[in-house]
């Protein structure tokens, strides 16, 4: 894992001297802090520089991100619990081998315990703190879960309260190793900011997975086809579901309590060969709220002349202003940005959502309620008798809410809402086939923004990097054109988690209806022909503006792609 120390780094030498290491080590014993945070403050050098050079001074090797990526950790000889307790991993590597990865240096005592604990031959490897407590993170409440629940049957309580508090002391608490695996798994999904949680039945062992920065990460697995039917048991005794029914779908929601806060988790069950499987949406509302309030459009990360189209279509005196995107890409925070910015107070501004997301102040938000019989369509109706300026409609999901959304752009009201389609082109397909009248739709519709949302590079973490030809073949791009590109790759550290990428941010393309692309929707004209007017209107697509935010070295190649189709 280590390579040879480059010729720059010769002027630090004196920080990794005999001398000056004891110094650290007094320092640290007597502060509380790292020693390899000290030597790292002293050096200046970066992180894995520091870690690289300390390890050569005391004869150890040397691990990054990167390499304990590469790595699956041996829980099988050393159980997360110990591991944790003694903050080191022993990890396997490809070819069989064994390593203590640890992050103290001095620790003397560790490896003595380690060598009679483990009782087979390991390498030492010295990791940066911080590296190793992202790695530890991956597996840290599900893991610790799961060592109590193997091998012991749980009792399900159904006396719960209805919002189940969650706290590292009430989990610590629970006398049900099938409760407290729930809730770990909860209560880490929330901390790490991941959006769902995927509960995956197998024939032999369940899988869980978090949904962080719309991607999708394996956190842990439990073994034992008994233990997978309790925890899908105990979310449905949390969300009210019935627990003998286990050959149709059943959806439900529940509330936990975290931090002096109530979150809403919605739940879907799916039936599947090996059981069943669940996914819990996570709706921190309060959360959101904070994130909300004082949004603009130009703190979403769309470039300039995207912010301006959108900003010229919010301050439209009547119409409709579509988004557009699939499921997690950002539109509800994109509408409530622009909503939030003209709202001044002079006008009445009406929601009807499903659920509502966020709260706004000033804003009269309605949620649907389909057991009830409040539908978009029907809250819609009722919204226009209660005298409004702007509304915004949630999604546009059949003909009846379409032809309604419609009628009020076309009666002096400006309309916000969304539609699942992939481009600006398919929204007006999607209508079409709603049965909407193209006159009507034309005359109504100012403008359609179709969004995604980018992983962005680890700041801390990021390098210089040159894909290979077949990967800019891959992506459309000339290789010519290549070289005016600062490409850039995280390449994992604690700050991201090891995943290179650390926060996300939208890119658009925003379609402005002038006369003749007007005359083009009337006519049915197909998409070829709407595309190329758009172009000579200035419209740039989502490939083009996915393809900017490579060139400006923010993300990849591979994550534009992942997210945007070649052109």
């Amino acid at each position: 894992m280590n390579a040879p120390a480059p010729a720059h780094a010769t002027g630090f030498r004196e920080h990794f001297s005999a001398a000056a290491l004891r110094a650290a080590r007094d320092e640290a014993a007597r502060t509380g802090r790292s020693v390899v945070d000290l030597i790292e403050e002293r050096s200046a050098l970066a992180n894995g520089e520091t870690v690289r050079h300390l390890a050569d001074a005391l004869g150890y090797a040397a691990a990054r991100m990167a390499d304990l990526n590469d790595a699956v950790p041996a829980f099988d000889l050393l159980p997360y619990p110990e591991a944790a307790r003694h903050d080191c991993v022993l990890i396997r590597r490809n070819d069989g081998s064994l390593a203590l990865v640890f992050g103290a240096p001095f620790a003397g005592e560790l490896h003595a315990w380690a060598e009679e604990r483990i009782g087979e031959s390991f390498e030492r490897v010295l990791a940066h703190p911080a590296d190793l407590a992202a790695y530890m993170a991956r597996y840290e409440d599900n893991l610790r879960a799961m060592d109590g629940v193997a091998g012991v049957a749980a009792e399900e309580s159904k006396n719960r309260d209805p919002i189940e508090d969650l706290s590292l002391v009430s989990i610590s608490e629970d006398a049900s190793p099938v409760v407290k695996l729930v809730n770990s798994t909860l209560y880490d999904a929330m901390k790490i900011g991941a959006s769902d949680i995927h509960i995956e039945t197998r024939a032999n062992d369940l899988v869980l997975k978090y949904r962080i920065d719309g991607v999708l990460t394996q956190v842990g697995l439990l073994a034992g086809r008994e233990q997978a039917e309790q925890v899908i048991s105990r979310i449905k005794v949390m969300s009210e579901l019935d627990i003998a029914e286990t050959r149709v779908p059943q959806d439900g929601r529940f509330k936990v309590a975290t931090r002096g806060r109530e979150v809403d988790v919605r739940v879907s069950i799916l039936p599947s060969i090996f059981g069943e499987d669940a996914v819990l949406r996570i709706l921190d509302k309060q959360a959101l709220a904070d994130r909300i309030l004082g949004l603009t459009l130009g703190q979403l990360g769309f470039d300039k002349d995207s912010v301006a189209g959108m900003r010229r279509l919010s301050h439209e005196p009547y119409g409709m202003f579509l988004v557009t995107g699939p499921t997690g890409s950002g539109k509800t925070t994109t509408l409530y940005a622009a909503i939030s910015e003209i709202n001044k107070g002079d006008d009445k501004i009406i929601t009807i959502e499903d659920p509502v997301e966020y709260q706004l102040p000033g804003v009269l938000q309605i949620p649907v309620n389909e057991k009830k019989g409040l539908t978009f369509a029907r809250g819609l109706r009722s919204v226009l008798r209660h005298d409004p300026d702007k509304i915004m409609v949630g999604e546009i999901r059949d003909p009846e809410t379409a032809q309604i959304a419609v009628q009020a752009a076309l009666t002096g009201h400006l309309v916000f809402t969304t539609v699942h389609a992939n481009s600006v082109f398919d929204v007006i397909a999607r209508f079409h086939y709603m049965n909407v009248d193209s006159h009507s739709f034309v005359s109504a519709l100012k403008g359609i923004v179709a969004q995604r949302l980018i992983r962005i590079n680890c700041t801390q973490c990021g390098i210089p990097d040159q894909p290979p030809p077949e990967a800019l073949d891959e992506s459309g791009l000339a290789r010519g054109a290549a070289a005016a590109f600062r490409f850039m790759r995280g390449t994992g550290c604690g700050a991201c988690r090891g995943s290179g990428f650390r926060g996300r941010k939208a890119i658009g393309e925003v379609l402005r209806v002038n006369d003749e692309m007007a005359n083009l929707i009337i006519s049915q004209a197909p998409a070829l022909a709407l595309r190329e007017a758009a172009a000579r209107a200035g419209m740039r697509s989502l490939r083009e503006a996915a393809l900017e935010i490579v060139r400006s070295g923010e993300s990849t190649l591979q994550e534009i792609n992942r997210v945007t189709a070649v052109a």
